[in-house]
């Protein structure tokens, strides 16, 4: 049973004071009542009532009594004497001696009710509330630490030991675990159990067990590779695994054990316990099939999409090889028809003259070439496609029996066209004068619909295939027992769920049920935004309305470089040239010395598997991974913990993406008590934009874009930057989607202690249902638009004058839309807050082109409203807008770190598939979060060194430093991992001389 989760930072901060309580605490915690002051006031001496008010204050914040009640910071004693009559502070040595403080502790523990910790019935419902706690969710053993821990004083029970605590929270995991496993194991029968433990074996003349050969995803993007994506998917279904009902047990926790089973080898399952094996066997099995659904859908997103890119590229192609044959017969054309349009030939003469300059052979000729190879402006080649048929029909039999397709009435033709191809499939010549005909597409007609009448079939399925894969990608069809194709708006909250929640919800969000107090709110606050930005406009010289095209349009001029003062060159200068010179590894271990976020990577299928030396192993392979170096470089065979053996086995056991998660959670969590960083920010402001990298295998979890990645493909790492330079959360993306559909999911799905509520993103980022769902979620939106000109304001009031800017103001918000979908709207709202839907999914069902829902279009409308109230303060405020720029910049600067650190093969993803490169990717955010702690330790030291050398210091200056850099750190040759004794135990390197000659690229 490990216990040893907790870092050091953790275990000093637990039952004391950790700085100096804010403002909202004092006031919370510290303020004495009537009752307080009358019972203080019945002691005698200064010396007992202020040590008696600060040992009851103490017990309320900390929810524990101090050994040394008087180890408390200046500002709460200030706080107490202040409402006690002016004490004296000094008297508080007197009662640190005395022996009267303990008959305090009794006296509060009898007036107040504090409980000890092992106290009945207490002690109880906290380990059933622990014990449920650990059932229904997945959270890392500190977490719950941490939540215990403000439980506890919540109820008023004294905390224990730390270790006390730390071993209780170990215990009831476990439990709650083992009961799991039972309880998973006891829902197959025994034919099923046979079925699962056969996944085990090794089959004659084999190389893997069954399981090994399912669980690898297909990685080609052809007909062949789809119909074996398909076959295995039916393969899964006939074990019948999917038909146990498995919706007693929490989602989260099926997912844990499913991915334990993804990641673990078959020979590590075999020798589990009997329980834990059928566990790990049932969860992986029952959520294979839903990820082999998505694997099919994926490889038929893949296909439909490269056979009409490679038609399309194959008829332009084409056609420039005829463009020679075109013109020379255009030109004939146009020859004989000058004769038609010159006024100086008679009616009579026109066709004797035209075919004396073109003879009627040349013509007839050059009529039949301009027929065949002139093409209409929208032409998508689709006849080109028509002689892909065979590839087609390898695996469409397939397809259309082996996967379920349901739709909303946006998408009910689509339905219908499928359910027709599904029953002709298998006949010669089939009837066609059924087939659904609202599917076909105004570029399809003239080759579904002959001359005759007719339907031609191959152009038909084509034309029905790439719709469904259009109406796949904006979920108007999905897909039953699929993960990412499902139906968004089935996870919705439910009628009877919304209507018990929708009071509770409405209070979290700070919405009434009905619109009208909001919209009397907004239409304020946007008739107050145009007339304060009007009556600054003259003074505005940023901002400027010219008239073209018969309307205004707005000019922002790009504000100009912010100038660096001489103190903050000197203070960069100096910073840098203190920071200590320093290998890579040296920075890993001596984070992990100070906040142990080694602790947070467990064994995937022994929780209490530990070795000796093992934080060196784990920072060894997270330093492969993130510099995309592999292994070899780092195998020492003298040393046991680099040995290839160990080295291999924590890569496949310990480093995958919840354990990444954690421990990336810790390193933020630490960055944020740091003052330094407090002085860049507070974690409520963050910016998000994507990282390309070159996928050269060959996966169907990349995607091409010429822009970034030639005639490659590639995926785009979508990451999440604070204020306070930590990168909170990152999302893998196929390609380059639209980045505002995965903005909802990196806020809500976030698991450190950050709460970011202003995001700030580029261009690509932006559309009006996003500012719609960060308003309703309490979030603000600030893109960085590139042409603001191109903006659209919209108003409430049709009637108000808004002077300078009433031309600009011509778009009407229809408030009506949203009043009659308003409860809809707070019922999306309250689904992500819930996490019942995933934001991306949702984002992307409502994002979905020329048909949007109601719902959508409503949101649009209110997005519209603060779209509208945030571009007014963009030309407004050049402050907002540097504030802006700042924080995409350090997004922008975190990347090129990033760079730096994934210098291995070429910068180039080698992972082929999605899992990996998950890993791959959270690795090389872990370790950027490392250095830019590593950093901001030895920042802030310097500055602290730098004001006891008695040189000023200006906030705004160290404001503007970064932690970014990374020329004192060796990131290349051979890596070892030694620590010295004083910095394993807490102490700070010996900072370089402040005044030594320093590179100007070394600054910060």
């Amino acid at each position: 049973m490990p216990v040893e989760f907790l870092s050091g930072e953790q275990e000093k901060r637990y039952g004391c004071y950790n700085g100096e309580p804010s403002a909202e605490q004092l006031a919370k915690y510290f303020y004495l009542d009537d009752l307080d002051k009358e019972l203080i006031k019945k002691r005698r001496g200064n010396h007992n009532r202020l040590g008696l008010g600060l040992q009851l204050c103490t017990v309320r914040f900390l929810g524990t009594f101090l050994t040394d009640p008087t180890d408390v910071p200046l500002l709460v004693v200030d706080y107490l004497t202040s409402q006690l009559g002016q004490l004296d502070a000094s008297c508080l040595e007197q009662y640190r001696n005395s022996e009267t403080k303990w008959e305090h502790t009794a006296l509060i523990k009898q007036r107040y009710g504090y409980q000890e910790f092992h106290s009945q019935p207490e002690h109880w419902k906290l380990v059933r509330w622990l014990y449920q706690r650990s059932t229904l969710s997945a959270e890392s053993p500190s977490v719950l630490f941490d939540l215990t821990t403000a439980r506890l004083a919540e109820r008023k029970i004294l905390l224990p030991g730390v270790s006390v605590l730390a071993r209780l929270v170990a215990s009831v995991r476990e439990r709650a675990a083992n009961r799991l496993f039972k309880v998973l194991s006891s829902l197959p029968n025994k034919k099923q159990i046979e079925i699962l433990e056969k996944l085990l074996l090794i089959k004659e003349l084999a190389r893997y067990s069954t399981l090994d050969r399912l669980r690898h995803s297909p990685t080609r993007v052809n007909a062949k590779s789809m119909l074996a994506a398909i076959n295995r998917l039916s393969e899964i279904r006939s074990f019948g695994i999917s038909d146990i009902d498995l919706s007693r047990i929490p989602p989260t926790r099926v997912k844990f054990l499913a991915r334990l089973g993804a990641a673990s080898r078959s020979a590590a399952i075999a020798r589990m316990p009997d329980n834990k094996r059928i566990a790990t066997l049932l969860a992986f099995t029952y959520l294979l099939e839903y990820t082999a659904t998505d694997d099919v859908i994926d490889l038929f997103d893949l296909l439909v999409k490269g056979l009409l890119s490679k038609s399309k590229r194959e008829g332009e192609q084409q056609r420039l090889r005829t463009l020679k044959d075109l013109d020379a017969a255009a030109l004939k054309l146009a020859e004989a028809v000058e004769v038609l349009i010159d006024n100086e030939c008679e009616d009579i003469n026109v066709r004797i003259e035209a075919f004396i300059r073109v003879s009627q052979e040349q013509l007839t000729q050059a009529v039949a070439k301009v027929k065949s190879l002139a093409r209409p402006e929208d032409d998508e080649y689709y006849d080109l496609l028509l002689s892909r048929w065979r590839g087609i029909r390898i695996f469409l039999p397939s397809l259309l029996s082996q996967i379920e397709f349901s739709s909303s009435e946006n998408a009910a033709h689509i339905l219908d066209a499928l359910l027709f191809l599904r029953a002709i499939e298998g006949q010669n010549r089939p009837d066609m004068s059924a087939a659904p005909l609202k599917v076909i597409t105004k570029g399809w007609t003239r080759y579904c619909i002959n001359p005759n009448g007719t339907i031609d079939r191959k152009a038909y399925t084509f034309c029905v295939l790439q719709s469904l894969r259009s109406a796949l990608r904006r979920r108007d069809v999905f897909v039953v027992k699929s993960q990412h194709y499902c139906d968004p708006r089935a996870k919705l909250l439910s009628d009877e769920a919304w209507s018990a929640q929708r009071a509770g919800i409405c209070r979290t969000l700070d919405f009434q049920p009905t619109f009208d107090s909001s919209l009397s709110i907004l239409k304020q606050e946007l008739d107050e935004a145009y007339r304060r930005t009007a009556a600054n406009f003259e003074n505005n010289s940023a901002v400027r309305i010219e008239h073209f095209d018969g309307k205004d349009n707005l000019v922002l001029t790009p504000i100009d470089k912010l100038e660096e003062a001489p103190s903050l060159i000197t203070l960069k200068r100096q910073v840098a040239a203190m920071l200590p010179k320093v290998d890579l590894p040296e920075v890993m271990l001596e984070i992990n010395a100070r906040t142990g976020f080694t602790k947070e990577f467990t064994h995937l299928s022994q929780s209490n598997s530990r070795v000796d030396d093992l934080h060196i192993s784990i920072c060894a392979v997270l330093l492969a991974e993130a510099c995309n170096i592999g292994l070899e470089p780092l195998i020492r065979p003298e040393l046991p913990a680099l040995t290839r053996g160990r080295l291999s086995w924590v890569q496949q056991n310990y480093i995958r993406q919840e354990t990444l998660i954690r421990a990336n959670a810790r390193l933020v969590d630490t960055q944020t008590h740091i003052p330094l960083a407090k002085i860049w920010g507070g974690g409520e402001v963050a910016s998000a934009d994507g990282l390309r990298f070159s996928v050269p295998v060959r996966t169907i979890n990349a995607a091409p874009n010429s822009k970034y990645f030639g005639i490659g493909k590639g995926i785009t790492y979508y990451n999440f930057t604070s204020d306070q330079f930590t990168g909170f959360h990152g999302i893998v993306i196929p390609g380059t989607l639209r980045d505002s559909l995965f903005l909802l999911e990196g806020l809500l799905e976030q698991l450190t202690s950050l709460h970011p509520v202003e995001i700030m993103t580029d261009t690509a980022g932006y559309s009006d249902v996003v500012f719609g769902l960060f308003w309703l979620l309490g979030y603000r939106f600030s893109p960085r638009l590139a042409d603001i000109g191109e903006a659209r304001f919209w108003r409430i009031d049709n009637s108000a004058n808004y002077g300078v800017l009433d031309g600009l103001t011509k778009n009407k918000i229809n408030t009506d839309l949203i009043t009659k979908n308003w409860d809809d709207m707070l019922r999306v709202a309250g689904s992500l807050k819930l996490g019942t839907v995933n934001a991306t999914d949702l984002m992307r069902s409502l994002q979905r082109g020329n048909q949007p829902s109601t719902l959508a279009k409503a949101l649009g409308e209110l997005g519209r409203i603060i779209k509208t109230l945030y571009l007014l303060s963009y030309i407004d405020d050049e402050t907002y807008r540097r504030r802006i720029l700042t924080q995409i910049n350090r997004g922008e600067s975190r990347h090129s770190l990033s760079r730096t650190v994934f210098h291995g093969q070429r910068g180039e993803i080698r992972q082929r598939y999605r899992e990996g490169q998950e890993d791959q990717l959270g690795a090389l955010g872990l370790v950027v979060n490392v250095i830019v702690l590593w950093n901001t330790y030895y920042m802030d030291a310097a500055v602290n060194k730098l004001s006891s050398l008695g040189q000023a210091t200006h906030r705004e200056d160290i404001a503007r430093l970064s932690p970014l850099g990374r020329k004192h750190i060796n990131m290349l040759g051979r890596y070892y991992f030694l620590l010295a004794e004083p910095i394993l135990k807490g102490e700070l390197r010996s900072l370089r001389d402040p005044y030594a000659p320093v590179d100007f690229d070394d600054l910060l």
